[in-house]
């Protein structure tokens, strides 16, 4: 929000100067983002005439003009400026005048000719960063009067920063509110009067679009002068505001807009057909707007329409073709509101960002059409002439927003402050904000006008108080209290001894986004139970993400394309499932690609495999302290997986994640090597961790028997693992896997797996008939199980 400061003061009374304005307005939270002076320090620059411009003699690009500044005698002035020409009025800085960017106005030489003054531009005199050409004034500026009382300087640009849930701020009488309330003043703005109602055009108007357009009204003024032009005051606020004046009906619109806060827009009325109908757009219809760009609409856009045309996307932009020129006679006013939500997101979906649109997107008064149709109709008639029609209103009143009285307790805005505000202070903060104040036993029942949507609460009433009673004059206290320290369960591992680990293994943490575009999902073969966004940043930002690895993948994609060969990154975050209401859930997932060791001497070198990962994972296990809850099976792969260097990973027979090689086409299709390996797990399942308890050393020896066993090639070693720890049970203490052999000697899809079984007993020695027998349980076991035969 830009505008004059000025413009302000003639809203309300500030006694305050710039600075303190600038500090008060921040601190009630409606941060000042910029302050820009205007037009200080104009002594001496005055309103001049050029009434000759002769081409200099010694250089082409510079002219000799005689300027009348209202003194007896013409100034000859040497100018350079492309637009400098008999009969135009411009700022001309006279001999001794010292202008802002510091320069002193002498009498001089200029390649021989003598020139006593400078003609200046708006960049020149720090009114405008226009630097192009001289800064021209109506042809009836007074000539000889200084130009500071001329355009009304100083003056000072101030831009806010708001914040969305104060679009009664995006106005000047809504700011002009809370001013009066900082400073203890009054809004001076009186209530419109209604225009003359001098003719009797009329056009029907129909509301089709339910709930989203319940207020819509609109007149016809007739007979306006095409080329009238705005007067100066209007088009220097609006210029100061950051708007440039265009023509008087668009120059009317945008200004009462900047005044009141409701968005206008003003058709041709005679390129329109029938009534005016507020429908929603049809699927594919398109629309020309202003701007010459193409809309493509859907049903969820909200269109203004004749019984004809497509007209204006409402609360966006109007249409091309409906548009006012510089040969419109008659034009009809629209004052319209919208409902927020019906207007979310439609300009960014079309590429746009309006004053309209930001206005809409947050709320408009929906009291306030009337007022700002009349104030446009009122500064039109004035500035172009013309005879205005009646109001036509068409509105659902059923639809319309009511604002309802809130409680503010006198006991609980001290318990929150901390502080006492008096009770007549506490009335005339809200007195002043607008809204009207009922006292009661306890505190105050308020009720905030139409265009504060955002009190809704007690909360938010302390909050009113807090931000013009002043931070500043709320006292700081120290907390007491006893804080009281979070146990941490023994049997879950801290998310930051997670992070740690993973750090320690040579991984980065990466932080992404927690929406990625359904077209990467769709790569990657995503489409089902999917969590769409129903208002997302932009296209690639349309979806939560299902999944933490599209998101590190185009991390590692990125830091690939930077010359990063070895990339190793890690993210701890949540993933999103479609359902009612949609699940989240906590997950972690590590990506690399590369050499498997960092740039080293100690051994040659070699590029990551499945084995790396698949290590990266056993160690996340054992961390655990129960890796015999764990297991990896070969079946059931997603297909973004390589089908065969990859694995399911289970705990307790249930699946929590994946590991392994991309597949080799989605990796081309990521433009990828073959060498990008990933790891996804749910993360709460790897945070879980066995109590530790202390368990007696066996004071007896480990025996250890060696078998070889030939098993059909399908047989994983999960299962052979497990099948022998549950048949031996607590005699095995390790199994070992120190071999493995197919081919010549070995029939065809079979293979042969030579183990290691580390046996003790905690209450004797086993002898070596022991050892013999707890061979023979597991090959029957293993024989039944798996199809297993010992070899010789």
């Amino acid at each position: 929000m830009k505008f004059s400061e000025n413009w302000l003061r003639e809203l309300v009374e500030i006694k305050a100067d710039r600075a303190a304005l600038a500090h008060a307005l921040t601190m009630a939270g409606l941060e000042v983002e910029e302050l820009t002076s205007l037009g200080e320090h104009l002594d001496g620059v005055v309103v001049a005439e050029i009434i000759s411009a002769e081409k200099h003699p010694e250089a082409d690009r510079l002219q000799v003009c005689k300027v009348d500044a209202g003194l007896a005698e013409p100034l000859k002035i040497v100018c350079g400026a492309p637009n400098a020409r008999v009969g135009i009025k411009v700022p001309l800085a006279k001999v001794g005048a010292n202008l802002p960017n510091g320069i002193a106005i002498k009498a001089a030489k200029l390649r021989g000719v003598e020139s006593f003054g400078m003609l200046c531009s708006a960049k020149e005199l720090a009114i405008d960063t226009d630097a192009s050409g001289l800064l021209e004034l109506p042809l009836d500026a007074p000539v000889g009067q200084p130009l500071a009382a001329y355009l009304g300087l100083p003056d000072a640009s101030f831009e806010l920063k708001l914040t969305p849930n104060r679009p009664d701020c995006l106005g000047l009488v809504g700011l002009a509110h809370d001013v009066a309330a900082l400073f203890g003043s009054a809004v001076k703005a009186t209530a419109q009067a209604p225009a003359a109602v001098t003719s009797s055009a009329r056009r029907g108007i129909r509301l089709d679009a339910g709930k989203d357009a319940p207020r819509y009204l609109g007149r016809i003024v007739e007979g306006i002068d095409p080329t009238a032009r705005s007067p100066l005051w209007l088009a220097e606020r609006l210029r100061r505001s950051g708007l440039r004046s265009i023509s008087a009906v668009v120059d009317v619109t945008a200004y009462v807009m900047l005044e009141l806060g409701q968005p206008m827009h003003a058709f041709d009325n005679d390129k329109l057909h029938g009534d005016i109908v507020v429908r929603h757009a049809r699927a594919n219809e398109t629309l020309k707007l202003l701007d010459g760009s193409e809309a493509k609409l859907d049903e969820k856009f909200v269109l203004i329409a004749d019984e004809q045309n497509a007209l204006a996307v409402a609360g966006v932009m109007g249409g091309f073709d409906s548009r006012v020129t510089d040969v419109t006679h008659n034009v009809f006013l629209e004052s319209a509101h919208f409902v927020p939500a019906a207007i979310m997101g439609r300009a960014r979906k079309l590429g746009l960002h309006t004053d309209a649109s930001h206005r809409f997107e947050r709320g408009v008064d929906p009291e306030l059409p009337r007022r700002a149709l009349e104030r446009a109709t009122e500064l039109l008639l004035s500035i172009a002439g013309g005879k205005a029609g009646p109001v036509l209103v068409a509105e659902n009143l059923a639809e319309l927003p009511v604002p309802a009285a809130v409680t503010l307790r006198r006991a609980r805005l001290k318990r929150v402050l901390g502080v006492e505000v008096a009770d007549v202070e506490v009335a005339r903060i809200f007195t002043a904000l607008g809204m009207q104040v009922e006292a009661t036993g306890e505190g105050w029942r308020i009720t905030a006008p139409s265009s504060r949507f955002d009190i809704e609460r007690e909360e938010d009433l302390i909050e009113e108080v807090a931000r013009i009673f002043g931070y500043d004059n709320i006292p700081t206290h120290t907390p007491a209290g006893a804080l009281v320290l979070a146990i941490e369960p023994e049997a879950r591992i801290n998310e930051l001894a997670l992070r740690e680990q993973l750090a320690a293994r040579g991984y980065y943490e990466a932080v992404n986004l927690s929406f990625v575009a359904a077209d990467l999902l769709a790569r990657w073969g995503f489409v089902d139970r999917l969590v769409p966004l129903a208002n997302p940043l932009s296209a690639d930002l349309a979806i939560m993400r299902p999944s933490l690895l599209p998101g590190l993948i185009e991390a590692l994609r990125h830091n690939r394309a930077r010359q990063q060969e070895r990339v190793r990154l890690f993210e701890v975050a949540s993933v999103f499932e479609a359902g009612n209401p949609p699940r989240e859930t906590p997950s972690v997932a590590i990506v690399a690609c590369g050499n498997a060791r960092a740039e080293q001497w100690g051994e040659p070198s070699r590029t990551l495999d499945f084995h790396d990962i698949k290590g990266d994972l056993d160690a996340l296990i054992a961390w655990g302290g129960e890796p015999s809850r764990w297991s990896v099976h070969a079946d059931a792969l997603p297909g973004w997986l390589h089908p065969g260097r990859a694995a399911r990973v289970a705990r307790d027979g249930q699946t929590v994640g994946y590991l392994g090689a991309l597949h080799p086409q989605l990796a081309k299709a990521l433009d990828l090597g073959p060498d990008v390996h990933v790891l996804e797990l749910a993360l709460e399942p790897v945070l879980a961790r066995r109590l530790p308890s202390a368990q007696p050393v066996s004071r007896f020896p480990a025996v250890r028997r060696d078998i070889a066993v030939d098993l059909p090639e399908e047989v994983s070693w999960s299962q052979i693992e497990q099948t022998v720890r549950s048949t031996l049970g607590t005699r095995l203490k390790e199994v070992q896997l120190f071999d493995r052999y197919s081919g010549k000697g070995v029939e065809a899809g079979r293979k042969s797996l030579a183990m290691g079984l580390i046996l003790q007993d905690a209450s004797r020695t086993l002898t070596d008939d022991d050892a013999d027998r707890c061979v023979r349980e597991a090959m029957a076991a293993l024989e039944q199980t798996c199809k297993a035969k010992l070899r010789g």
